[in-house]
């Protein structure tokens, strides 16, 4: 059954691309989002998320429509070309002493400023530095930031040019070590040339986790934005510093069940941050390249990140 069903998906892959103009996600159970979150974030194998999701193709929606429909769609959805005039953008290594080896990652900047700007990490999910994280280094970097995106996979090989493999890839690093490089990256940025000396940080998902711990061990960081991140433990919150803006989406109870206890603890401690809870989404709704994207909520949480970077970093 699996085979067949990744031969159907091979074959009718072009085919069901335009199909997808007529589906809407709104047409879908959120089951079927709920299992895609399950397989992003490695508790399927490939497999089993196929053979788990040929259960939702009834009547005229076929498994290779699905398929195409849930799987992230890069070519079609840059916001930010990478050869967009506004932007200027290199691959670019540093060294990452206590991570390990060189880290590869995409510098970007406008083009037309000629005085120093502030810096941004942009962070990637659990599956190295894809498309969709370099066109949000890119946008980040249009609103007058110098931007730096690492990609953590580089020890490995780097981005293998899709997620299954990403993925797998991002498994067999730790993540404390992983930290580490972003913070070699802070360090990086902090100290470039065209930098002002103040950087802040933006994550998705493990990306969210690690804003939050680049916030706990960096108390010159000057602000931290996790998107839908994992939470620090109390022992490690108590030493944030940075400003914080946090974004969860309301569907996702397995990361929002850390949420109570961590704010607490900023509470306490008074930490400041913003908190905002979009209802009605899933996990990885600021992601435009999959149907869990939520482009009212995404919009919004984007132009509160950009003001917010703006007011810290400036």
């Amino acid at each position: 059954m699996f085979y067949k069903a990744i031969i159907l998906f091979l074959k009718f892959r072009i085919q069901n691309r335009n199909n997808m103009k007529e589906l809407k996600k709104e047409d879908l159970n959120q089951e079927i989002f709920d299992l895609y979150d399950d397989y992003a974030h490695n508790k399927l194998e490939r497999r089993q998320f196929i053979e788990k999701l040929s259960v939702f193709a009834v009547g005229g929606l076929t498994l290779p429509t699905l398929l195409s429909f849930m799987l992230p769609n890069y070519k079609d959805t840059l916001l930010v070309q990478p050869n967009d005039p506004r932007v200027v953008s290199s691959y670019i290594n540093y060294d990452s002493p206590k991570g390990g080896k060189s880290i590869k990652g995409l510098l970007s900047k406008p083009s037309k400023s000629k005085k120093k700007l502030p810096g941004v990490i942009v962070v990637h999910e659990n599956r190295g530095l894809n498309p969709y994280i370099e066109d949000v280094g890119r946008r980040t970097a249009i609103e007058g930031f110098i931007t730096l995106a690492p990609d953590a996979l580089s020890p490995l090989g780097g981005y293998p040019g899709n997620d299954d493999d990403g993925r797998e890839m991002q498994k067999k690093r730790s993540r404390d070590e992983m930290l580490e490089d972003f913070i070699a990256a802070y360090e990086y940025l902090k100290n470039h040339v065209a930098c002002n000396g103040k950087v802040g940080v933006v994550g998705f998902c493990f990306g969210g986790w690690i804003s939050n711990m680049m916030a706990v061990r960096l108390s010159s960081l000057n602000a931290a934005v996790p998107f839908y991140g994992g939470q620090p433990s109390k022992e490690e919150a108590i030493q944030i510093k940075a400003p914080l803006l946090l974004h969860y989406a309301g569907l996702d109870q397995r990361v929002n069940e850390g949420w109570p206890a961590y704010e607490a603890v900023l509470k306490e401690y008074k930490v400041e941050y913003t908190a905002h809870i979009y209802p009605e989404v899933n996990h990885g709704f600021h992601n435009n390249t999959t149907p869990r994207y939520d482009e009212k909520a995404a919009t919004l949480a984007w132009e509160q990140t950009i003001a917010f970077f703006k007011e810290k970093l400036l």
